[in-house]
Parts: C-alpha cells; structure tokens; sequence
C-alpha cells in the first residue's frame, strides 16, 4: 500500500467558513475527534492573529499525543515566533508556512519579484528550522504559478530544509488533467524531490476539489489537505471523507494509495463538525450526507433487496453509520447513561457528565424514546468555557392566529443579575428575539436561520442553528430542545454571548481579535 498522508485543516480553514467561530473548547472536541478518526496532522490555527488563537493552539497541542499539531504562518518571523509560542506543548508540532508565487499575487498583493519571493521563503524557512524540525511550505496560488518558477520555489525550499511542500490550487481555479500535470512535471525536475513530502490543497470554486486532489496523488504527491465536510473558504475545500473513500474504493485506479484513516470514525466526525460550526450538511452531499444510502426508486430498491452491491458500492457501516434505536429511558441510571456514552465514544470529566445526564432525564420526561442521536445531540449541545454573559431563565409566548404574538423571557446575568423584558413581533421566534435584544441590550440582525429535527416524530428533538451579525462581526450560535421556540431562543443566546464576549474586548483567556 502507498500511504497517503491526511492534513485536516478544519480548524483554521474551515473555521474561516462565514458565520464560524470555534471556542477553544469546541476545537478541542473537534481535535480529539480528529484523532481517533487518524488524521495524521492537525491544523490547528493561525497564531499571528490574535492572542485568542495562540490560546486555542495551545490547549489543542496539550492534549494531542497520536497526531502532528500544525500551525499557519506568514513567512515573517513574528508569525513563526507566534507559532513557537502556540505549540511549545506539543509532542510532535510542525511550522506551516506560506507565501504567494503567482503572477497577480507577486505583482498586486506582495509587490515583489520573483527573487525577492525566493529570499523571502527560504529566510523564513532557515528562522523556522532554528525552532522546528517539521516545516512545511505552502506556494499560495500555485496552479496559477508557471510552472518552471513553481519548479524553482520547490528546489529553493527543499535547500532551505523545509520537510513537505504544498503545492494549493488556492481559488478552485485548476483542472484534474492540468493539476496532475503540475506534480509529475515538479518531481521528474526538482533536485532532492525524494527528500520531501509533495502535498496539495484545494478549494472547491468550480466544484472540482475532490477530482484535482485525487489528480494530485495520481502525479505522486504524497500528502492531501482537505477539511471535514469540505468547509472553508468561498465554496470551501477538498472534503476528506471524499477522498479517503474514494481510494478506499478505488485504490486500483490510484497505485494502491490509501489513507489510514480508521474510516467508522467518519460519520459522527461529519456530525461533530457539522453541529459546532452550525454548518449543515447537504442532504445529497457525497459519503455523509443523509440521502447518501437512501434508495427510493422501486428498480433500486428490488436490487437492493437482492443483493446490496447493485446500487451501494460503500455499505453504510463502513463510514460508522448504525440505525438509530431506543437506548434508555427515564428510569436509566447515571451509570449505565455513562456507559452508553462510552460506546458512543464520548469520554467527559465528571462535571460534564453530570451536565449531559440532567439534560437527559429532562428530555426523557418530556420524550417517549430517546434514541442514540438524541444523546448524541445532548452531549454536543453548547461546549462551553466557564461562564457566560447571559442565560434564559424562563421564557413565555403567546400567540394565536388572531392575536399578536408575545414573549417574555427572564435573562440571567453573569454579575449574577437577572432581567425580564417582553416584546410583540412578526411570529413568535420574532417576538421572542425582540424580547431577548431587549433583556441584553445588544441590537443584531439576523443573517441565518436553520431548523431541523435531530430524529424523527412529533416529539423529536429540534436543532436550531442561527448565525448573527453585529456591525462588522458575525457568529454562529446553536440550541436544542423539543420545543422549537426555546431551542431558536438558545441559539439566539448562543450567538449573543460569542459576539458578547469577542467585542467586549479581552475575553477570559484575555483574546483579542485582530479586526480586519
């Protein structure tokens, strides 16, 4: 087997997807998880760009053991001395550096020549070698780098002491043919290729991400980067689910290449980074979707009956997908509860056990049967860090469809104040979130708002994701419950306390945000 090496970028690009903010918790739910999923480096953020980052960098480097802990930077020595500070924890960490090579980006965004990006990368290359004995270089924009300049980039790096060079189709602009071209031209004429990992990372603008990194390993790189559900950027990045099974698949195509992913880990990682980045995934999305294994035409159907393989080349169970079923139920005890977390593969400290098993006797006394994904959902509902600035105590709403609709809500304060405020509105979600801008004082403007029942029937569980926007900031913020009202006012206040917290200037880590 050809082993291809799997660089998950969904903590700093996918987190640069619009409406995304990641608390340093929840990134390290998403770390951990991507670690038993066996992605071998971990990207987790972008250090220069604020004290925030370097926190969040830092706590995801204490606690990964099995993985390299990535972290990006400009090819300027302060944004590598951020790095060294973000990672001084972890037991195998890496330097990711950057710096653009193409024509439009040397000629308007750097303002250099062509020497003067080669002086440049390879003195950030020797700083970074100083403090780190993996660094990885990234040629930004570079499918639409000539390719003999690309050729020079990669030798001058490889001299420098980089250990892996990343050649990104940075805007989705390439074509499987021409990308592929690209790699098998760089390794039959670059000096000392065979002392390097080749790698690749592509965006998805023409909704080619997938074909042109698969194209990529078919030239010979030997490392992909890619992100979770495919988020990121514009129209995001290459899904890695994607590629791991389409090698799994299809290996024979591809020399024998293979990810070591541990490919039953796939699906609840989809849905891990689907619920904290509130970032849904497309019903038809290929691997993880949920019309993925659904078949309703009767022609498919009668295969499927017959034998299986007629219309699913990838069986369900191999991405860790299982039916739902009744699990537990109100008289389930605290043990048997933790038990069947474990087998879920959700490990917590004893305060937040205790946390998810309050909520699940709620929900059972309000819920005929609770199933694994409503457990699930429990579990990832609101991870946060400490205290927060506001809290819905109670919430009443009344509404008919001749009268005006009404909320009161009682808001408790982090001071450990309270407020009650009511408000009318166009629906009752409306005169809900009235009520609560009112009870805050914060004045947003809604700029999504996403329902769904997490399983099925008239007492399932409702997801609400919303994402805000307060002057230039946004953030996402997400709520659950039976009643679909309470679970809108809770993603509601989820988002109010992120933004809340990111604008009143240091945060309890002390992070400020650079504003761009």
């Amino acid at each position: 087997m050809r082993k291809i090496y799997v660089l998950d970028t969904t903590l700093r690009d996918g987190e640069q997807s619009p409406g995304v903010s990641l608390t340093s918790q929840e990134k390290v739910e998403i770390a951990l998880q991507l670690e038993r999923l066996g992605i071998d480096r971990i990207e987790a953020g972008f250090p220069i760009t604020s004290k925030g980052e370097v926190a969040s960098v830092q706590e995801v480097a204490k606690v990964i053991q099995n993985a390299t802990v990535v972290a990006f930077a400009r090819s300027r020595e302060q944004d590598i001395d951020a790095v060294r500070e973000a990672l001084k924890d972890a037991a195998d960490p890496c330097l990711h550096l950057f710096l653009a090579t193409s024509p439009i980006h040397r000629e308007y965004k750097l303002k250099m020549d062509k020497a003067k990006v080669l002086d440049t990368l390879e003195a950030a290359i020797r700083y970074g070698r100083k403090y780190f004995d993996k660094v990885e270089f990234s040629a930004e924009d570079a499918s639409r780098t000539e390719v003999d300049f690309l050729c020079e980039v990669t030798e001058r790096a490889i001299r420098a002491g980089v250990t892996v060079v990343n050649l990104p189709d940075t805007v989705g602009f390439a074509t499987p043919e021409q990308f592929g071209r690209i790699f098998k031209t760089v390794k039959e004429r670059v000096a000392g290729i065979e002392r390097i990992q080749l790698s690749t990372h592509c965006h998805d603008d023409l909704g080619m991400a997938t074909a042109n990194t698969l194209a990529a390993i078919d030239g010979g790189v030997d490392q992909i980067e890619g992100t979770i559900n495919g988020i990121g950027e514009r129209a995001g990045n290459t899904a890695i689910e994607e590629v791991a099974l389409a090698l799994e698949t299809r290996s024979d195509s591809y020399g024998g290449a293979k990810t070591t992913l541990n490919l039953s880990e796939i699906y609840r990682t989809s849905r891990l980074v689907s619920k904290l980045t509130g970032i849904t995934v497309p019903g038809n999305k290929a691997i993880i979707g949920a019309n993925a294994f659904a078949h309703e035409s009767g022609i498919h159907q009668d295969g499927m009956l017959k034998n299986r393989q007629t219309y699913e080349i990838i069986t369900p169970e191999t991405i860790g997908v299982r039916a739902s079923k009744l699990v537990l139920g109100k008289h389930s005890g605290r043990h048997a509860f933790k038990e069947h977390l474990i087998d879920l593969g959700y490990t917590l400290d004893e305060e937040r056990l205790n946390i998810a098993f309050a909520k699940f006797k709620d929900l059972a006394d309000r819920k005929k049967e609770v199933l694994t994904e409503d457990i699930r959902a429990l579990v990832m509902e609101n991870v946060t860090e400490g205290p927060v600035p506001f809290k819905l105590d109670s919430m009443q709403v009344s509404y008919g469809n001749r009268s005006l609709p009404t909320a009161a809500v009682r808001i408790l304060k982090e001071d450990g104040g309270s407020v009650e405020e009511a408000s009318v509105g166009n629906g009752s979600v409306d005169a809900v979130y009235r009520a609560i801008e009112k009870a805050t004082g914060l004045v947003t403007e809604l700029e999504d708002y996403k329902i769904h029942s997490v399983t099925q029937g008239t007492d399932a569980l409702g997801e609400v994701h919303v994402v805000i926007r307060m002057g230039e900031d946004t953030a996402g913020g997400r709520g659950i419950s039976t009643d679909i009202i309470e679970a809108s006012a809770k993603a509601y206040l989820d988002a109010m306390n992120r933004l809340a917290v990111r604008q009143s200037g240091p945060d309890r880590e002390g992070n400020i945000t650079i504003q761009s």
